[in-house]
């Protein structure tokens, strides 16, 4: 995206895309939320068109901004689209379509929403955009989140490193990180069980990360309050997916 000069009390309207849930605010110059939060179901099924006509129709609960931040629960590059897990099912949790992923592989979803809005649009993956909220910028920082599936991020001395899908990688029994995390899993083996193997897979991250700090956002890590995790690891709120609409841009 090429660099564009913003006023100093920039507006920003932040939107977290889930695979639930559509989420967004106003967030002022500082990052701090100066609007109410809106959320609505995330429609299905969604290609393309349906997402950004849901997303204009989304924005009018919003007056004022000067620029759009979209987090997106898949793989983004350059502003396409390459993996979308949550938003290749016809209906929510339900069974992948070839159709969908088609229409979605390559898209190119950041021209497509700047096209359909009258301000600027930064598009990333969401776990990225909820990382740029809560690092330190010091090290290795490595972010999780765990709702519909399984997002992750990595930065080195607070920069955003090129996306991987890492809750796709192998985990256990067969399975990636995202089919054993995920909340389809989570319902299925209960919240105890489930916990137990975001432990596993704390430690398996970091034994081939050595991060210098993990942090667990997203839907389902308020779930996470009963076990002991490591001194290196904090849970943070969900709401860094809004709030990290405005570090993006910076990063």
């Amino acid at each position: 995206m090429d660099s564009i000069l913003f006023p100093d009390n920039v507006v920003t309207l932040s939107i977290d895309v889930g695979g639930s849930g559509i989420k967004g605010a106003l967030l002022d110059a500082r990052g701090e939320m100066i609007s109410e939060r809106v959320r609505i179901d995330t429609p299905y099924p969604c290609p393309p068109s349906r997402l950004v006509e849901t997303l204009v129709e989304f924005s009018k609960n919003f007056a004022g901004f000067d620029r759009m931040s979209v987090g997106f629960p898949g793989l983004v590059r350059d502003g396409r689209i390459y993996l979308i897990p949550s938003l290749s099912r016809i209906e929510l949790e339900g069974e992948y379509s070839p159709e969908l992923a088609q229409m979605w592989h390559g898209h190119d979803l950041e021209s497509h929403l700047a096209t359909a809005f009258p301000v600027p649009v930064c598009l990333a993956n969401d776990a990225d955009v909820q990382g740029c909220a809560v690092i330190q910028g010091s090290g290795l920082e490595f972010v999780v989140t765990l709702g519909t599936g399984v997002g992750t991020a990595l930065f080195w001395d607070g920069t955003l490193l090129p996306h991987f899908e890492l809750g796709h990688a192998p985990f256990r029994k067969g399975e990636s990180f995202e089919q054993q995390l995920g909340n389809a899993a989570r319902k299925d083996v209960g919240k105890e069980r489930w916990a137990g193997r975001v432990r596993k897979a704390i430690d398996t991250y970091d034994s081939f990360l050595h991060a210098d700090h993990i942090y667990i956002g997203g839907g389902n890590a308020r779930l996470l309050d009963d076990i002991e995790l490591p001194t290196k690891v904090t849970v943070v709120s969900n709401a860094a997916g809004i709030l990290g609409g405005i570090k993006i841009w910076d990063r």
